[in-house]
């Protein structure tokens, strides 16, 4: 019994508008080979698949396209949870239809509790693995609202909450662990001790929302998460581990080796754990310094032998506002061909705040309401220049926060 796990997908994902598609297609082109070559028999996909809950046509046609192919390689069984990214109501909307393809789809944790339950069988009917599809657990999932709590006594909630919802397993597989039948679980959520990248929105904020790996019952023999993009096991504990996304998703994932995870059963006994590097088919190159070490760096830079032509996000370093700052850089693209766009920034250096100055300002800070961040915030960044469209943005996002929440 051969298992594949890959997670955070972020089909329809764009970076600063420019598409992501065509490496995304590359993918999952690579991935049905694997699927091939490697005669898997279950595919788990730990949630994001999506990068929001509003799918383009486009994303969700190379979602179907992908389950249809599948269907034509060695996979018996296709597993899906739904991610913080993902709508629950578009995950689940196919799912019955989806399901006598083989292909579960768990977008929400539902109202039975027995239905995050999945049996694979072989084709005599007997049950070779079980798989408790974990989607993402949100606060009303795991959580019952108490009026005046601290936000402590909230993420301890949570993190509780979060771990019994896995230690409630144990009771429906008892029988399946002592028939020798192996028992994967799925999560996508935020692990004690993960290293993550600019391109995660926090699930559950904060340590006491964070759940250990010595948290999760003993009972799973493996633990296939998702939302955290860089692949990593968790506490040192080799079956539990995060996959990561199949392609870098912001610049800050430029130096990580994409993966998927096959895992390898036979009977109850893991024989073997692999991890399969994902093709780059563009990279991200990340340059920081100051105008001068840009400039050195640039030269220096190299063709990193991709299918694509390479993104290059630049942060200066200045004190000073730099106007001519595009037309400083312009050229280095001429001599170097293989990169495609530039992505540049200004990061000015603030002086330092002396000692004094800093509790006051951080008290202050607890005192404002979210929108007086947000301008301060903006203020820091952009000084005396006008960002009223960002503040009438801001306004528009917390008014629909406000309706969802009603």
């Amino acid at each position: 019994m051969k298992i594949l796990h890959t997670a955070d997908w972020h089909l329809g994902k764009k970076l600063e508008q420019n598409e992501r598609t065509e490496e995304h297609q590359d993918f999952l082109n690579w991935l049905i080979v694997k699927l091939k070559t490697e005669c898997i028999d279950v595919l788990l996909i730990a949630g994001d698949i999506f990068d929001t809950g509003s799918p383009s046509n486009t994303a969700l046609e190379q979602y179907y396209r992908f389950l249809r192919q599948v269907k034509n390689t060695c996979c018996r069984e296709v597993i899906i949870i739904g991610g913080n990214h993902d709508s629950v109501s578009t995950l689940d909307a196919p799912k019955e239809l989806l399901r006598y393809f083989n292909v579960h789809v768990v977008g929400g944790v539902p109202e039975v509790f027995t239905d995050q339950v999945i049996e694979i069988a072989d084709n005599e009917g007997n049950i070779e693995l079980v798989v408790c599809a974990v989607p993402f657990l949100r606060d009303r999932d795991i959580r019952l609202s108490i009026s005046g709590e601290t936000t402590d006594e909230r993420q301890e909630r949570i993190r509780i909450g979060i771990a019994q919802h896995y230690h409630n397993f144990v009771e429906h597989i008892s029988t399946f662990k002592l028939q020798g039948i192996p028992v994967i679980a799925t999560g996508h959520l935020f692990a004690a001790g993960s290293s993550t990248s600019d391109s995660e929105k926090e699930i559950h904020v904060g340590n006491l929302a964070q759940v250990a790996g010595d948290q999760f019952p003993v009972e799973f023999d493996y633990i296939a998460l998702g939302h955290i993009h860089r692949p990593q096991v968790v506490n040192k504990m080799e079956h539990i581990r995060y996959c990561g996304s199949p392609i870098p998703l912001s610049f800050s994932e430029n130096d990580d080796a994409k993966q998927v995870v096959i895992v390898e059963f036979k009977g109850a006994e893991m024989t073997s754990m692999k991890v399969h590097e994902v093709p780059c088919y563009r990279k991200l190159i990340r340059i920081k310094g100051n105008l001068e070490q840009v400039k050195s760096k640039l030269r220096l830079l190299e063709d990193q032998q991709c299918k694509y032509h390479s993104w290059v996000e630049i942060q200066v370093l200045t004190e000073a506002n730099i106007a001519d700052l595009e037309e400083q850089l312009h050229h280095f693209k001429a001599d170097k061909p293989f990169i495609e766009r530039f992505f540049i920034r200004q990061h000015k250096l603030k002086p330092a705040k002396s000692l004094e100055e800093m509790p006051e300002e951080a008290f202050s800070l607890q005192d404002l309401a979210p929108k007086a961040v947000f301008i301060k915030c903006c203020e820091a960044e952009y000084g005396e220049a006008d960002f009223t469209d960002l503040i009438e943005s801001f306004d528009e996002i917390m008014e629909q926060m406000n309706q969802r929440e009603n």
